[in-house]
């Protein structure tokens, strides 16, 4: 009678040698070349390749080696390279090092969304880009996106447009205890900077625009770098907003030194990586006040013993005080 063999039947062979684990050895790459990421896209990288001295050797493509596969590679990402890095047409390198950053710029869906967006590293300055009118100034955007230049040691830096359409004294008010520099940047006819103030803030430096969509961000990046051509769009008459011309990162460099990445238009900056007293430190106007608040105070319009708002109304945040009072608790709501 034929034995009918079960599940627990099954005895595996014993493997002589062993288990053998995977090694734990990585190749050595210190033939690799460093490299600046300047665009990312559908998995392909564009680098700028720089010698030991620092210069600059050309441009190529590379995808992430196995093991980074998990890693988010940004523009101004620095890089270590192997493989084919002729850049020649057709050819791929391969990325196999991040080096450490020493900024990171993140975002957040939403408030309460646990998953982070990276989206430039290794920045020393953020425009923040608005516009005096059409489209009007996001205040809430502005306020968000210096609490994350705040959170990553990253120097705010607002960028006015438009100010022929209305003059930006509303801005300049609104933000004057702030702490944060304000420089307009007008364009002649041909599309040119009238004022160098702009230009002269971000040479010599890693630098990221940020700003809602028709604000004039690709306008500036095509004025800063001439040979930038960046898509720029209307604002449409119904909704006030503007739509997405550009639809990746990209780093140009800048005449003089530095490199300047421009970023899609934002409609939304979530913050849910940023703490509350992270929160509260970015706005400066109103810091000194919370010292005075009961012990545990949340700083909210219904909290007990809150003396933000006497604060605001004796003056001491300065005229734009209210707003940027109210900005602060919708931040602060969201945090929870």
């Amino acid at each position: 009678m034929a034995r009918i063999y079960r599940d627990e039947d099954y005895r595996p062979r014993p493997n002589k040698r062993g288990s053998r684990p995977r090694t734990k050895n990585r190749p050595n790459h210190d033939a690799a070349l460093d490299g600046l990421v300047t665009a990312v896209d559908r998995g392909r990288y564009r680098v700028v390749l720089a010698d030991r001295s620092g210069s600059f050797l050309g441009d190529v493509t590379a995808v992430r080696a196995s093991h980074l596969r998990k890693d988010a590679v940004v523009p101004g990402d620095i890089v270590k390279l192997v493989g084919d890095t002729s850049g020649k047409r057709g050819s791929l390198a391969r990325l196999v090092e991040i080096s450490d950053r020493r900024t990171l710029l993140r975002r957040s869906a939403d408030d309460t969304d646990p998953s982070e967006r990276v989206i430039v590293a290794n920045i020393d300055v953020m425009g923040i880009v608005t516009a005096t009118e059409d489209p009007e100034p996001s205040y809430g955007l502005i306020d968000r996106a210096l609490a994350a230049a705040f959170d990553a040691g990253i120097a705010p830096l607002l960028i006015v447009t438009k100010t022929d359409l209305k003059p930006a004294d509303d801005i300049i008010e609104r933000f004057s205890l702030s702490g944060v520099e304000i420089v307009s940047s007008g364009l002649d006819p041909e599309g040119r900077l009238t004022d160098a103030t702009v230009f002269d803030r971000l040479r010599g430096r890693m630098s990221v625009l940020i700003g809602h969509s028709g604000v004039g961000k690709s306008t500036l990046m095509n004025a800063l770098v001439p040979r930038a051509e960046r898509a720029t769009g209307h604002v449409n008459d119904v909704t006030g907003r503007g739509r997405h011309t550009s639809s990746s990162a990209i780093g140009l460099r800048l005449e003089g030194g530095g490199w300047l990445v421009d970023t899609p238009g934002v409609r939304s900056f979530g913050l849910a990586h940023v703490d509350r007293e992270t929160l509260i430190s970015a706005f400066p106007e109103l810091v000194e006040a919370t010292a005075e608040c009961a012990r545990g105070c949340t700083h909210l319009a219904d909290a007990p013993g809150c003396r933000l708002d006497a604060w605001v109304a004796a003056g001491h945040a300065g005229p734009g005080g209210v707003s940027r009072l109210e900005s602060l608790r919708r931040l602060l709501l969201g945090a929870g």
